[in-house]
C-alpha cells in the first residue's frame, strides 16, 4: 500500500482517481479547494489556489498525482489568456512539485493534456515523441508545464511521470461533451452524419486507473504516456452510440464539411468547428508495452455509463 496525494481530488477525473486509489487499497490524501463530504474515506487539506501549493508537515505522499489546472476556457474573460494559463498550470505545478520534493516524496504524476502536442494528427496517431505544435494557450501551458517539470526533475531527483490524455467523458462530464450529451437526447438535428475524421478518448475510469499504474509502478518513471481507450470514432458514430443508451435516435444532418468549414469562420468559431471535423488520433501503444497497460472498460461500457447517469441527472 502506497500513500498518494491527489490535487484536484473533487473534479471530474480527481474523484475517479481518488476511487481507484481506495479501490486499490492505497492512503489517499485529497488537495482541493473547497471540503466535501468524504473524512472517513480520505484525508482532505485545502489548497487555496494552484499556484499556492503547500501541506502539512505530517503528509509525506509516495507520490502525488497532480489534476489542478486551470482547464480549457469555453468563454475567456481575461485580457491575457497564456498568461492565466502559465500562472495555474506551470507556476502552479512547479510549485506542487517543490512542496513534494521537499516533503519526501518519491514521484509526480503530471496530468497533462494531448493538447501539448497539438489539435490535429497528420496522417497518422500522435506518438509521444512527435514534435509539439500546441495551438491554443491551454495547450501552450501544458507542454511549459512538461519541459518544467521534466527540468525541475532532473535537477532534484523527482521521478516526473506524463500522461497526456485526448478528450475525457464519463459521468459528470461537462463542456462540449455534455452539450453533445444533451442535443442527443434532446433530439436536436445535428449537422454530423458525413464527418468521417477519427478523435481518440478515454473514459474517466480508464484514465483513472492507467494513473493509479503511473504512481505506483516502478517502471513509468521518467516516462511520458498517451492514454486512450484504444478505439477511436467519428462524431457522428459518437453521437449514434449516444444515442443508442440515451434510448432515443442521434438525428444527423449530411452537411457537407466544407459548408461547416465556411460557417465556423462567418461565425468566428473555427477552432470549435475543427474540434468537431477535424481528424485527433491519438497512439497509446507506449503505456501497453511499457506498463502492459490496458483499458478495463470499452468505450461502449464508458458511454453507457455516461448515458445512465445523463438519463438519471437531467
Amino acid at each position: 500500500m502506497s500513500h498518494i496525494a491527489v490535487t484536484g481530488a473533487n473534479g471530474f477525473v480527481g474523484r475517479a482517481v481518488v476511487r481507484a486509489l481506495l479501490a486499490s487499497g492505497h492512503q489517499v490524501t485529497a488537495f482541493v479547494r473547497r471540503a466535501v463530504e468524504n473524512p472517513d474515506v480520505v484525508r482532505e487539506c485545502i489548497m487555496d489556489s494552484v499556484e499556492s501549493a503547500s501541506w502539512p508537515a505530517d503528509v509525506v505522499p509516495d507520490a502525488v498525482i497532480h489534476l489542478a489546472a486551470r482547464v480549457h476556457v469555453m468563454r475567456e474573460n481575461t485580457g491575457d489568456p497564456l498568461a492565466a494559463f502559465r500562472d495555474a498550470n506551470v507556476a502552479g505545478a512547479l510549485q506542487v512539485a517543490e512542496a513534494a520534493h521537499c516533503a519526501g516524496t518519491r514521484r509526480l504524476v503530471f496530468v497533462s493534456s494531448i493538447k501539448a502536442v497539438g489539435e490535429a494528427d497528420s496522417g497518422r496517431p500522435l506518438r509521444e515523441d512527435d514534435p509539439p505544435q500546441p495551438q491554443d494557450p491551454y495547450g501552450i501551458s501544458k507542454l511549459e508545464a512538461e519541459r518544467a517539470l521534466t527540468r525541475f526533475g532532473e535537477e532534484t531527483g523527482l521521478e516526473v511521470v506524463i500522461v497526456r490524455p485526448p478528450l475525457v467523458y464519463g459521468p459528470e462530464v461537462r463542456a462540449n461533451f455534455l452539450h453533445l450529451t444533451a442535443a442527443v437526447a434532446k433530439g436536436i438535428p445535428l449537422p454530423l452524419g458525413t464527418i468521417t475524421a477519427r478523435r481518440s478518448l478515454v473514459y474517466n475510469e480508464n484514465l483513472a486507473d492507467a494513473l493509479v499504474l503511473c504512481a505506483t509502478d516502478a517502471r513509468a518513471a521518467g516516462e511520458c504516456f498517451h492514454v486512450t481507450d484504444g478505439a477511436d470514432m467519428t462524431v457522428a458514430e459518437l453521437a449514434r452510440a449516444l444515442g443508442y443508451h440515451l434510448h432515443t435516435k442521434a438525428r444527423l444532418l449530411p452537411v457537407p464539411e466544407s459548408w461547416l468549414r465556411v460557417l465556423g469562420k462567418l461565425t468566428r468559431r473555427s477552432p470549435q468547428v475543427e474540434r468537431l471535423i477535424g481528424e485527433l488520433r491519438v497512439d497509446s501503444s507506449h503505456i501497453h508495452k511499457v506498463l502492459q497497460w490496458q483499458p478495463r472498460y470499452t468505450v461502449d461500457e464508458g458511454l453507457a455509463a455516461t448515458a445512465k447517469w445523463y438519463r438519471s441527472t437531467h
